[in-house]
């Protein structure tokens, strides 16, 4: 009979083998893209992937809009550079700092070939009538549809991409959702952008594990 031992040493085994763990190791941020466009066939594969994510009452609140005209991601890097530069120009940063910010969003976007706006709903979640309950639940959403946006950035670099996340449309929500002309409830959490990696991303550096993690 195999021991309790030796079922947890194959399975460290098992583990460290895996395909997965090693798109987690080698994952990394890219923000420099080749100008070659992504098959309709592999952005659908992915998002396949993604919405096998994890979600609060298997409620499934994420929606995605893929944005692969260039025309499109000009539109959409310009309504947030306005809400960008407004907000920070009302903190009192410097003209200039804010613009090069601003530029340096815009070419972003517009260097990555493929950006996969991800949304979450409330639909089929639920609504209660107090608000700590109520923000708990809108909390537990935002939650579902960031794993989905993992799963994504996973699947694309297991696949040979290069992914980048970007948090402004949360920022700007209003301002995307109309420009894009989405349904009221999508509420616009995380621009993840897509494309074939041109060097190897960026190398940064992780908390240590006894910074982070309490053992009880």
């Amino acid at each position: 009979m195999t021991s309790a031992r030796g079922h947890a040493e194959a399975s460290v085994e098992r583990l460290f083998q895996s395909s997965l763990v090693d798109a987690i190791r080698t994952r990394r941020t890219v923000r420099r893209f080749l100008p070659d466009p992504i098959s309709s066939e592999l952005l659908g594969e992915i998002l396949a992937l993604a919405l096998r994510a994890p979600s609060a009452h298997n409620s499934q609140p994420w929606r995605f809009v893929v944005l692969q005209n260039r025309e499109d991601r000009q539109a959409l890097a310009q309504v947030m550079g306005v809400e960008l530069r407004a907000s920070r120009l009302k903190d009192g940063d410097l003209l200039e700092v804010v613009e090069a910010d601003v530029a340096r969003s815009t070419a972003l976007i517009l260097a990555a070939p493929t950006a996969i706006l991800v949304c979450m709903t409330r639909a089929d979640m639920h609504v209660y009538p107090d608000p700590d309950r109520d923000l708990a639940e809108m909390t537990m959403g935002a939650q579902s549809a960031a794993l989905a946006a993992g799963f994504i950035l996973l699947a694309a670099h297991a696949s040979g991409l290069g992914g980048c996340w970007m948090c402004a449309p949360l920022f700007c929500g209003d301002a995307v959702r109309s420009l894009l002309k989405l349904a009221e409830d999508w509420a616009p959490q995380a621009l993840i952008l897509l494309g074939h990696s041109e060097g190897d991303g960026e190398t940064k550096g992780r908390r240590a594990m006894q910074e982070v993690v309490l053992w009880r």
